[in-house]
C-alpha cells in the first residue's frame, strides 16, 4: 500500500536518506569520489532544517509504511504563476514499485487544488532513469537547458521540463 502525506519535523532522518540513496545512485558517478561522499553525506543531514524552514511543500511518499520518495514544489522563482517541483527523488529500493509515479500524480493533484495550471523542473541532461520518468508523467522538454553547479566547480548541464497540472 502506498501513502503519501506532508513531511513533518519527524521525516528529516527518512527524507535524507531517500534523497542520499538516490542522488548517491543516480549523480555520485559524475563527480570525483570524494566530492560525491562529501554530497551524499550532506543529503542525509540537510533535511531537518529545510524542514523547519518551511519553504515549499515536502510530501512523503512509503510504501508499506517505509518511506521511498520525496516530492518538494514551490512557486517558481523564474516562471511567474508556474510552480516549480524543485525536487523529486524515489530511493533505488523502490525504483519499479509505482511509488515514484504516485507521488508525482499527488504532487500534480495538489498544484491543481493550488490553484497552478502549469509545472516546470529541472534535471541533468545525462540521467535517462529521471527523463524517461518525467516524459512517462506527461512532462516536455521546453527547450531551455542551462548549467548547474552542486559546488565542485564543475557545472553539469540541466534541461527544463513542463507540463499541464
Amino acid at each position: 500500500m502506498i501513502e503519501i502525506r506532508h513531511a513533518g519535523p519527524d521525516d528529516g532522518d527518512a527524507l535524507g536518506e531517500i534523497h542520499a540513496a538516490a542522488w548517491e545512485a543516480a549523480y555520485a558517478p559524475f563527480f570525483k569520489p570524494e566530492f560525491a561522499a562529501r554530497a551524499v553525506q550532506s543529503r542525509r543531514t540537510r533535511w531537518h532544517e529545510r524542514i523547519a524552514e518551511g519553504r515549499g511543500t515536502i510530501l512523503l511518499a512509503a510504501v508499506d509504511g517505509r518511506p521511498l520518495a520525496l516530492s518538494v514544489f514551490v512557486p517558481s522563482a523564474t516562471r511567474p504563476g508556474l510552480a516549480e517541483i524543485h525536487t523529486f527523488y524515489g530511493h533505488p529500493d523502490g525504483w519499479g514499485s509505482g511509488v515514484a509515479g504516485a507521488l508525482m500524480t499527488e504532487t500534480l493533484r495538489r498544484l491543481r487544488d493550488g490553484g497552478y495550471t502549469r509545472v516546470h523542473l529541472w534535471t541533468l541532461r545525462d540521467t535517462p532513469r529521471s527523463r524517461r520518468f518525467y516524459a512517462r508523467s506527461g512532462f516536455t522538454e521546453s527547450g531551455a537547458a542551462r548549467p548547474f553547479d552542486f559546488g565542485d566547480g564543475h557545472p553539469l548541464d540541466q534541461v527544463e521540463y513542463e507540463r499541464a497540472c
